[in-house]
C-alpha cells in the first residue's frame, strides 16, 4: 500500500486469516477472497476532478482499529513512562496526525521540529514528573513514526526522564528489543501490533483478534503483550488505517461524508474503484465494500495502495473512490 513498515503491515495482514472474513461476515482486514465481486447495481456515481481528498468515514468499521498506541518493556514501564506517553495518546486525533504529517512530508519540516511545534501548542510538557534515568524510544524508518517517537521524547524528557529516539528496521527487528530492553517504548499501531503478536504466538494460521472495535483490539492486545513481557499505553484518537476517499468536490457535489452515505447514493454502474491489483480479491477491499457497505462498482481501475497513482486517478476524475491512508499528509480535513 506504500513503502514504510507499519503501512505495508496493513496490506500484509489483509492477506492473512481469510477464515475469519468468511466467519464473520464483516469484511475485516485480514483476509484474501477467492471470488471476483458482484456485478454492479444501481447508477452509481461519475468521478469528479478537484484537487483536494477527503476520507469517507467507516461508519461500519470494515477496516480493522489501528490506532496509535505505545507499547513499553513492561519493565520499564513505571507509572511516569506511561502517564508520559498517555499524553501524547490524548493530545491527538486523525485531523492532527494529517496535519502533522502534512508538516514533515509536504512542509518539509523536520520530525523534530513538527513535534515541538505540536508539543508547544498542546501543552505536552505540563503536569509530567516522576522520572528519572535513559529510556530509548524507537521509531520506525518512515516520518510518521519519527515524529510520533519525537512526542514521546518531548513528554518523556518533561517528566526526569533522560530519553533518546533511535530509528530502527521493521517490526521483527524492533519488538524483539522491546522485549529484551534495548528498546524501552515504541510508538504502534493497535491492530497491527495485536496481529503480528498473535500469529507470533499462535502461528501464522491462529484467527485474528483485532477487529474494527478499538476497545475489543486493545483488550486482545494487552493479553498478547503481557505474555510478551510488554505494557501497552491508552490507545490514541488518532488512527493510520487503511481509508478510502474521493475529492472533496464530489463529496460536496453528492453531500457524502461516510461510506454508508456513499452507498446509499453512488452504488453503481458509474462508479469507479482505484486501488492495488490484490483489491478486487483482498477482503478489506472491494469484496468488503459490498459485503459491509452493499457497494458494487461498473469497474475497478488498478493502482496503488495509497500511493500517487491512486490518488492522481481521484484527482484527475478518473476514480470515483480510492483506497487511502487516514493520516496521508496530503488529505483535506474540512
Amino acid at each position: 500500500m506504500a513503502t514504510h513498515t507499519r503501512r505495508a503491515s496493513v496490506l500484509l495482514l489483509s492477506a492473512l486469516g481469510a477464515a475469519a472474513f468468511a466467519l464473520t461476515g464483516c469484511g475485516q482486514a485480514g483476509s484474501s477472497g477467492t471470488e471476483a465481486p458482484p456485478t454492479a447495481s444501481g447508477a452509481g456515481c461519475a468521478p469528479v476532478a478537484g484537487a483536494q481528498l477527503v476520507v469517507l468515514a467507516d461508519d461500519k468499521k470494515l477496516q480493522n482499529a489501528d490506532n496509535v498506541i505505545a507499547v513499553a518493556n513492561a519493565k520499564a514501564a513505571s507509572p511516569a513512562l506511561l502517564a508520559a506517553v498517555d499524553k501524547v495518546a490524548a493530545a491527538l486525533d486523525t485531523p492532527k496526525l494529517i496535519a502533522l504529517n502534512k508538516a514533515v512530508e509536504v512542509d518539509r519540516k523536520t520530525s523534530q521540529v513538527a513535534a515541538q511545534d505540536f508539543a508547544t501548542q498542546a501543552g505536552l510538557t505540563s503536569g509530567l514528573s516522576g522520572g528519572n534515568g535513559p529510556v530509548v524510544v524507537g521509531a520506525a524508518n518512515f516520518p510518521e513514526s519519527r515524529t510520533l517517537a519525537e512526542l514521546y521524547k518531548i513528554a518523556l524528557n518533561a517528566a526526569g526522564f533522560q530519553a533518546t529516539v533511535q530509528t530502527t528496521g521493521n517490526r521483527e527487528l524492533y519488538e524483539p528489543a522491546l522485549e529484551r530492553g534495548e528498546l524501552t517504548v515504541f510508538p504502534e499501531y493497535a491492530a497491527t501490533l495485536t496481529e503480528f503478536l498473535n500469529q507470533k504466538q499462535n502461528g501464522k494460521d491462529a484467527a485474528p483478534k483485532a477487529t474494527g472495535d478499538v476497545d475489543a483490539t486493545v483488550t486482545a492486545l494487552k493479553e498478547l503483550a503481557t505474555k510478551a513481557g510488554l505494557a501497552i499505553g491508552t490507545p490514541s484518537q488518532a488512527a493510520d488505517q487503511n481509508a478510502y476517499a474521493v475529492t472533496k468536490a464530489f463529496a460536496d457535489q453528492h453531500q457524502v461524508k461516510t461510506l454508508s452515505d456513499f452507498a446509499a447514493k453512488c452504488s453503481g454502474t458509474a462508479s469507479i474503484l482505484a486501488g492495488p491489483a490484490e483489491c478486487p480479491q483482498r477482503a478489506f477491499c472491494q469484496p468488503g465494500l459490498q459485503q459491509t457497505y452493499g457497494i458494487t462498482f461498473g469497474s475497478f481501475l488498478q493502482a496503488d495502495a495509497g500511493g500517487p497513482q491512486t490518488k492522481t486517478a481521484l484527482t484527475t476524475g478518473k476514480a470515483t473512490l480510492g483506497t487511502v491512508f487516514s493520516s496521508d499528509g496530503t488529505l483535506t480535513t474540512n
